[in-house]
């Protein structure tokens, strides 16, 4: 995100700037789901919300992304690339106006006038001043400090590779079971990303060279898109498997039964054995998730009983008599409850 371009995040999801995880998390799912081009096809508005929200959300989710843009606010990216610790210097960074500043760089050029005496990068006696300083990503600020090299005509810049980006994407279960190619805005450019078909939950997708720039060797990092699946009406994921409610009569489940379910693939017949009882789940076999490796898991067809409501005058008449001559007591064992 360019420093001209700063965003409000906090006013994007809608919280305060005091808002816990878990109500940004909250927020985020009602965003994500309001605004998501599937629910919107063709509203360039709701793409464009639905962009800002997850770039939010990107940042407001991640406790050191968050730490930095409360403290630096447009300049929280440029922190981990070169920010000094101190040097030989003391600069408190809470006394620094940030907003005066049009770029980075400028920042940067009053910093070295601040630490090479009466003027920018001149000596106090009158020669050229050059300083060497270095990005890292083993502590927070980043600079490793300041050396005199004398007499040079120019600033000698040594840098270590920026760290990866991370951003959210949001997918439909169909979305994610298939694969897709998704339109993404990357503030400068907008590239189109393959999902690869099957991934899940918390999984991350690497986009080479399209994470943060390094100024000074003008090379991008990595960025991995971390998968958050959207709500299905029916199918949930159980570990590597996915699962689903499938509700039977009482007369189905006394005598078994031959029913239709439906998974990714479409509808499939399914045998319900005599006797199974609430809870109990049926196992379609290479019907589930795509692996990494190739092939399926499994889905799990979980039974739930449920009486017929309303009853018609045949039904409650057949249902009596059963009641009448009913051997099976469901709750003989109580008589061995004690405390």
């Amino acid at each position: 995100m360019a420093t001209t371009d700063f965003k409000d995040y906090y006013a994007i999801l809608g919280v305060s700037k005091t808002a816990s995880l878990d109500e940004i998390k909250k927020e985020y799912r009602r965003l994500a789901r309001k605004y998501h081009p599937d629910m919107n096809p063709g509203n360039k508005q709701a793409e464009t919300r639905f962009k800002e929200v997850s770039e939010a959300y990107e940042v407001l989710s991640d406790p050191e992304k968050r730490q930095k843009y409360d403290q630096f606010g447009q300049y929280w990216k440029q922190v981990g690339q070169g920010w000094p610790s101190g040097g030989g210097a003391n600069m408190g960074f809470e006394n620094i106006e940030f907003g005066k500043y049009s770029s980075f760089d400028d920042f940067i050029n009053e910093l070295l006038g601040r630490f090479g005496g009466p003027s920018a990068g001149t000596a106090g006696n009158g020669r050229r001043q050059s300083y060497t300083y270095r990005t890292s990503t083993n502590g927070p600020t980043g600079f490793s400090g300041f050396d005199d090299f004398g007499n040079f005509a120019g600033a000698e810049r040594a840098t270590s590779s920026i760290p990866d980006s991370e951003a959210a994407i949001s997918l439909s279960f169909a979305e994610a079971f298939g694969g897709v190619q998704k339109r993404i805005n990357l503030g400068t450019e907008v590239i189109d990303v393959n999902i690869p078909r099957g991934v899940k939950p918390g999984g991350r997708v690497r986009i080479r060279g399209k994470g943060q720039l390094n100024p000074y060797t003008q090379q991008r990092s990595d960025l991995y898109l971390k998968v958050e699946i959207l709500p299905h009406s029916f199918f949930q994921f159980e570990g590597d498997n996915i699962v689903c409610e499938v509700t039977i009569a009482p007369d189905e489940a006394a005598l078994g039964a031959l029913i239709e379910v439906p998974t990714p693939d479409g509808m499939v017949n399914i045998n319900v054995p005599a006797g199974i009882r609430s809870g109990q789940s049926l196992r379609l076999r290479g019907k589930g998730w795509p692996q990494p490796k190739g092939g399926r898991s499994d889905q799990l067809v979980r039974i739930a009983i449920v009486p017929p409501k309303p009853l018609s005058s045949e039904e409650r008449e057949y249902y009596e008599k059963i009641r009448a001559v009913r051997s099976f007591n469901p709750r003989s064992h109580l008589q061995q409850v004690r405390l």
